[in-house]
C-alpha cells in the first residue's frame, strides 16, 4: 500500500500556482484542474451568478465579457496596507486575506480529494524577498501569507525559499557534485539560489532575490508601446490662460500594473479622464482611455500585452499587440528588437542579482557548473541571454521550469508528517 505524506507543498505564485505531496518518498503533483498541474492565480467575481471563479474559468469569464471583477497578481499585495482593507464584493466585506485564503482552500480541497487524506500542514514556497532586502514590509508579507494559510484551514505552515526548493528537487534528481545556480523568474520576483549537490543532498551556499518579474516586464511593455495610444505623452490645454500641461502619468502607470487595475474603475477617475478629453489637444487618444475605464477593459489590455510579449519573445518579426477590444484594427508592433530594448534595464538588474549571489558565497562565475531556470518568465530570451553572458562556461538547463519548486517543496516535507 502506498505511503502518502500528510504535508502539502504549495507554490502560491504571482501568475500560476501548484501543489504536490510525497507518495512513497517521491513527489506527486496535484491535478489542480482537469489535466493540469498548474493553476492560474486569477479570480473572477461574477456579478450575475454570484460565484467566485479561479484559474482558467476566471480568465475565460473575463475574456468572454462577463459582468464581474477580475483580479490577478495578488501575491504582490502581501505586506502592504491593501491586504487588510475591506472591500464589498458579491455583497460580502472581504479583505485580500479572505480572497487568497479562498484560493488556497480550493487547492487544499482538490488535493485532499485526489490523495484521499487530509492535509492540515503545508510547506509553502516564498520568494527570497517579497519587496526588497531590509524592506520593512518583508516581515509583514510573510505574516500576511501565514494568515492566508491559516484562514484556508491549515493548522500549521512552514516557509521555504522558492529557489531553494528548486535546488532540492534538482539535487535530488542529479547528485552530481556540481555547483548550480537556480534562476527563478516568476511573475513578481526574481530569486537566486547557489547550491552544491552531492550524495548527501543539497547544500545551499547563498540565497538572494530582487523584486522584478514577468508582471514588471508586461508593465514596461504596456507603458512604452500601448499607453501612448491612450494619450500618454500628449498635452492638455490649461483651464485658465494660454499654454499646455502634460497629461498626468499616474493613471497610465496604474493601468499597466496588474494588481492595480481593479481599483481604477471609479467615478472619480472617469470624471477626471472626461475632463482630460475635453481639454486634450489629441482627444481621440484620450477617448480610448475613457473607453477602457467605462468598459473596464484594463485586464483585456494587459492580456493583449502579455500575448504580444510571448510572440515577440519567440522571434516573430511581425509580432503585434492587438487591441481590437478597444478599437477595431488598433494595434502596435512589438518586434524582438523593441522588446529587447524595453527589457534591457531588467537584464542589468538580473545580472547584478546573480553576481551578488556569487559574492555572498565568495565564488566566481567560472565555478558555477549549471544554471537551472525555474518559473515561466525564465523562458524570456532576455533572461537566458543575460545568464549565458554572465556564465559562459556553465550548462544551461530548462528541464523543470514549471514544476521544480513544487517538487522541491514536496521533497522538503519528508519527515514532517
Amino acid at each position: 500500500m502506498a505511503s502518502t505524506s500528510r504535508v502539502l507543498g504549495i507554490d502560491f505564485g504571482t501568475s500560476n500556482s501548484a501543489a504536490g505531496y510525497l507518495v512513497d518518498g517521491k513527489p506527486r503533483l496535484v491535478e489542480v484542474a482537469p489535466g493540469q498541474t498548474t493553476l492560474p492565480t486569477t479570480f473572477f467575481f461574477d456579478f450575475d451568478t454570484r460565484q467566485t471563479l479561479i484559474g482558467e474559468p476566471a480568465n475565460e469569464a473575463l475574456l468572454e465579457g462577463a459582468d464581474g471583477r477580475f483580479m490577478r497578481a495578488l501575491k504582490r499585495v502581501l505586506g502592504t496596507s491593501l491586504m487588510h482593507e475591506q472591500r464589498k464584493i458579491l455583497n460580502k466585506n472581504l479583505t485580500f486575506v479572505d480572497i487568497i485564503a479562498g484560493f488556497l482552500n480550493e487547492i487544499k480541497t482538490r488535493a485532499e480529494a485526489e490523495a484521499g487524506v487530509s492535509f492540515d500542514r503545508a510547506i509553502s514556497g516564498r520568494p527570497v524577498v517579497f519587496h526588497g532586502a531590509n524592506d520593512p514590509r518583508e516581515e509583514q508579507a510573510e505574516a500576511d501569507l501565514r494568515a492566508c494559510y491559516l484562514a484556508a484551514g491549515f493548522k500549521e505552515v512552514e516557509f521555504l525559499a522558492e529557489p531553494q526548493a528548486a535546488a532540492i528537487a534538482s539535487g535530488a534528481l542529479e547528485q552530481s557534485g556540481e555547483i548550480g545556480l537556480i534562476v527563478d523568474i516568476g511573475g513578481g520576483t526574481s530569486d537566486f539560489s547557489l547550491f552544491r549537490s552531492d550524495s548527501r543532498g543539497v547544500t545551499i551556499l547563498a540565497n538572494h532575490g530582487v523584486r522584478i518579474g514577468g508582471t514588471d516586464f508586461d508593465r514596461a511593455i504596456n507603458i512604452d508601446r500601448v499607453m501612448p495610444l491612450l494619450g500618454k505623452g500628449t498635452e492638455l490645454r490649461k483651464v485658465i490662460g494660454p499654454g499646455a500641461t502634460p497629461v498626468p502619468v499616474a493613471i497610465f502607470n496604474d493601468l499597466a500594473t496588474w494588481e492595480k487595475i481593479p481599483f481604477l474603475y471609479t467615478a472619480k477617475n472617469r470624471r477626471s479622464v472626461e475632463e482630460m478629453v475635453r481639454l486634450a489637444y489629441d482627444p481621440d487618444k484620450l477617448s480610448r482611455l475613457a473607453a477602457v475605464l467605462d468598459e473596464e477593459l484594463g485586464h483585456d489590455l494587459a492580456f493583449a500585452v502579455e500575448r504580444g510579449k510571448i510572440a515577440a519573445n519567440s522571434g516573430a518579426e511581425n509580432s503585434v499587440i492587438r487591441l481590437d477590444q478597444i478599437e477595431r484594427g488598433l494595434g502596435v508592433a512589438l518586434p524582438p528588437e523593441a522588446l529587447a530594448s524595453i527589457l534591457a534595464v531588467y537584464a542589468d538588474t538580473l545580472r547584478v542579482g546573480a553576481t551578488d549571489t556569487l559574492k555572498r558565497a565568495g565564488l566566481e562565475a567560472g565555478k558555477v557548473d549549471r544554471i537551472i531556470y525555474v518559473g515561466g518568465s525564465s523562458l524570456m530570451s532576455m533572461v537566458s541571454d543575460t545568464m549565458k553572458q554572465t556564465f559562459p562556461a556553465a550548462t544551461h538547463s530548462f528541464t523543470e521550469v514549471f514544476t521544480a519548486v513544487t517538487d522541491g517543496l514536496a521533497l522538503a516535507s519528508a519527515g514532517k508528517s
